[in-house]
């Protein structure tokens, strides 16, 4: 039987299972992320009570392998996921299935070891994210969705602020002022393989400011793309010691980002509503 994983404990393990650096994922109901770290760097229990709590298994129990990723993929009428490095395991996932989001349908490959966490919901409906990492060591890779964007077309003609906006913005979610010294230090855009999609592989880098007071260098790599009404994000990123070790895997991670809506119905895979008699 798998273990789960409330994801307030993956956060946790990111400010004390290593003091080298760490990723927090925060939903729309909770404060600000500086008042979260503060409560971590003070309780546990803090963590618990102020983080709505997702559930997250081991990678392989999401996705079913490559042939049911492609498989769904292809049920879309969508190009299948060609190449998935040695190490690596495809996700497949729907971001929106509750009622207050608009569905977007989610692939991206990553390390076999790294934990998923999947958005959860409620009679309120979806909360959280998709993302995937190694939280102890500062691991991660986060899928997020600028928000009130709107469509961007020609993304990849937008300047170098677009980018450092997007991607500093969702580095830090809702918090107030957890890093500095951002910077984006390259842009490429690259082709999707479906419906002329555009992305653009943006290198960065910034300090992380916990509220235990440590300063953390980290190194990373994003795709941002616009797809359906919004502008969206997987980033990806390391401290700065480890960045060198996982370069090739986080740019892999980043490269096969896709994220999909124009054209597909997506309606199968929402969540039904809850009756209530």
């Amino acid at each position: 039987m798998p273990s789960y994983i409330p994801a307030a404990f993956a956060a946790l393990f990111l400010m004390i299972g290593s003091t080298s650096g760490f990723t927090l994922q925060m939903s729309s109901s909770e404060p600000s992320r500086r008042a979260f770290l503060n409560k971590v760097a003070g309780t546990t229990a803090g963590v618990v009570g102020s983080t709505f709590l997702q559930t997250a298994e081991p990678a392989n129990a999401f996705g079913g392998g490559l042939k049911t990723c492609n498989a769904k993929l292809a049920s879309y009428g969508l190009p299948p996921i060609a190449n998935v490095p040695s190490g690596f395991s495809p996700l497949v996932e729907v971001y929106g299935k509750g009622r207050n989001r608009t569905p977007l349908l989610v692939s991206f490959v990553h390390p076999l070891d790294w934990i998923v966490t999947l958005p959860s919901q409620d009679v309120n409906g979806e909360d959280g994210t998709i993302q995937a990492g190694e939280y102890a060591k500062g691991d991660t890779a986060t899928f997020y969705i600028l928000p009130d964007s709107g469509k961007v077309d020609n993304i990849s003609e937008q300047p170098k602020d677009f980018f450092k906006n997007a991607i500093s913005r969702a580095i830090s979610q809702k918090g107030d002022s957890i890093y500095q010294d951002f910077k984006i230090t390259k842009v490429e855009p690259v082709k999707g393989d479906y419906n002329n999609q555009q992305y653009v592989i943006c290198d960065f880098k910034y300090t992380l400011l916990t509220g235990a007071g440590f300063e953390v260098d980290r190194q990373g790599v994003a795709s941002v793309t616009s797809e359906g009404n919004a502008v969206e994000v997987l980033w990806t990123a390391s401290t700065r010691q480890r960045y060198k070790k996982l370069e090739e895997g986080l740019r892999s991670i980043a490269g096969s980002f896709r994220v999909y809506s124009d054209g597909l119905n997506l309606s199968s895979e929402r969540i039904a509503e809850p009756e209530y008699d």
